[in-house]
């Protein structure tokens, strides 16, 4: 059965291109009011797509901000219902003139797709889609029971995705769900994703006067904004990288051999890694690279500003400064006890006299995982073994995926980031891409870890689910 649907998936190479080429060409930024114009045309084109491929069931469901796309098939009685979980809101394109052509064009070129979107995540969620619907169309049915959830605020830190899940609850209740969010870590050594960091953030706001000042008149006399944000910036970390707030280590449990030895399995040159950002190492002594950024929490400035920055010179002492702070977090930390601790610390180091004001972020997530022996990993890494000839090795993501630790904790169940981008694509950037030969590849692993998950029961998944909270419920 699987050797056919397979078969049917490398026949259809070319329609499947053209297909995520027609969803790449949807503007679909989330983050930009702009843009609404794509995201409705996102959501119009999955929803034809979906109905089309068999399922049943497709619609909208709504969170009070961007909708989410959800369509069913349920015609394997006894096999796991699996969600699968995909987002079609992409970064915004800026800066348009560092691309090197439209970013809502995709253009092919070395074998790679370039396109806004192409890596993150939507030639991954194409792949899953047509994975599914190649079972459909192949055999008549899907080894399991498939509900598709995919959503349409990943980028934005998925600020409305509780209350969605609160209003719809019922229609997501799985066993289990395969993201195709979350890709490879390389394009060689086999991984497979065993869990992914937190994330939560916070801004901050400093007032040192009334207005700005004259330089000459004011300069050496008053407090400057932007040189006393510098000052809190820098407190947060002390001289060898290590976090320096108070308390936001201690519930960090140290390393375990077990941990140590997986992340040394897989091989990372330091030089090549740094050398391909043009970048310098930093971070906590005693630690490996990759395990500062996998196992290990992060606090991060993603933006400061204030005073003048236009063209030209404008002498003036600033009286604001603004910073945007983000954390990513591990296992056993608590996003929002993160951020506060983050806050009080930055409250007790700022000057008398001035005035700061902290803001929490929306959307924060805790970090999440897959627990040992659970079926998604020994499907998942039975099929990598076979799809690439060796056994893969766990890793844990440094980036956040937010969705798999809210559904963790409202609907009880367990995620399996299956995607397959890798890390060397732009994300986020501009001239971001996708390798061409991820297609085939991913389009075989789907098809194989459907065809794997279909061996199994609900029953199997038992041990692993709990029942969500309350809130979870429609």
């Amino acid at each position: 059965m699987t050797d056919a649907v397979v078969d049917d998936l490398m026949a259809r190479q070319s329609a499947i291109r053209a297909r995520l080429d027609a969803f790449l060409r949807l503007p679909s930024v989330s983050a930009d009011p702009g843009y609404a114009r794509g995201m409705e045309a996102a959501r119009d084109f999955l929803l034809t797509w979906l109905l089309e491929i068999g399922v049943s069931d497709a619609r909208l469901l709504d969170g009070g901000g961007q909708p989410a796309v959800y369509a069913s098939w349920e015609g394997a009685p006894g096999r796991p219902t699996l969600l699968v979980y995909g987002h079609y809101d992409v970064q915004p394109p800026d800066p348009l003139a560092a691309w090197q052509t439209d970013p809502f064009e995709p253009v092919e070129r070395d074998g790679r797709l370039y396109a806004r979107g192409a890596s993150d995540v939507k030639g991954s969620t194409t792949i899953a889609i047509e994975a599914v619907a190649a079972f459909l169309r192949v055999t008549g049915g899907c080894p399991v029971n498939v509900k598709f959830f995919i959503e349409g605020e990943e980028e934005t830190g998925s600020p409305s995705l509780r209350e969605l899940v609160r209003r719809h609850g019922d229609l997501l209740r799985a066993d289990a769900m395969i993201s195709a969010d979350g890709g490879r870590a390389s394009k060689t050594i086999p991984t497979i994703n065993v869990g992914a960091r937190g994330i939560a953030g916070l801004e901050v706001a400093l007032r040192s006067a009334g207005k700005e000042l004259h330089s000459g008149r004011y300069g050496g006399a008053v407090r400057n904004a932007l040189h006393e944000m510098a000052r809190l910036i820098a407190s947060l970390h002390d001289t060898e990288g290590r976090i320096a707030v108070p308390g936001f280590l201690d519930v960090v449990p140290d390393l375990s051999p077990e941990q140590r030895a997986d992340t040394a399995a897989f091989p990372l040159d330091e030089a090549a890694f740094l050398g391909e950002v043009g970048a310098v190492a930093f971070g906590e002594h005693g630690y490996t690279l990759r395990e500062r950024l996998t196992l290990r929490p992060a606090i991060d400035v993603n933006g400061m500003w204030g005073g003048y920055t236009g063209a030209g010179s404008k002498t003036v002492i600033p009286d604001e400064a603004f910073a945007k702070i983000t954390m990513r977090l591990v296992p056993g930390q608590d996003p929002e006890r993160a951020v506060a601790l983050v806050a009080d610390h930055l409250t007790q180091v700022c000057p008398p006299g001035l005035a700061l004001r902290i803001t929490p972020k929306s959307g924060n997530s805790p970090a999440s995982g897959l627990t040992a022996g659970h079926p998604l990993l020994r499907a998942g890494s039975a099929v990598l073994e076979q799809l690439m000839g060796r056994a893969p090795v766990p890793v844990r993501l440094g980036a956040t995926v937010p969705v798999t630790a809210l559904f963790k904790e409202l609907l009880g169940i367990d995620t399996l980031m299956f995607g397959f981008n890798l890390p060397d694509e732009d994300v986020h950037a501009p001239n971001e891409f996708f390798h061409l030969d991820s297609i085939p590849l991913g389009l075989r692993g789907w098809a194989m870890l459907l065809a794997e998950l279909g061996r199994m029961t609900e029953a199997d998944f038992a041990p692993f689910r709990r029942n969500g909270k309350e809130e979870a419920r429609a």
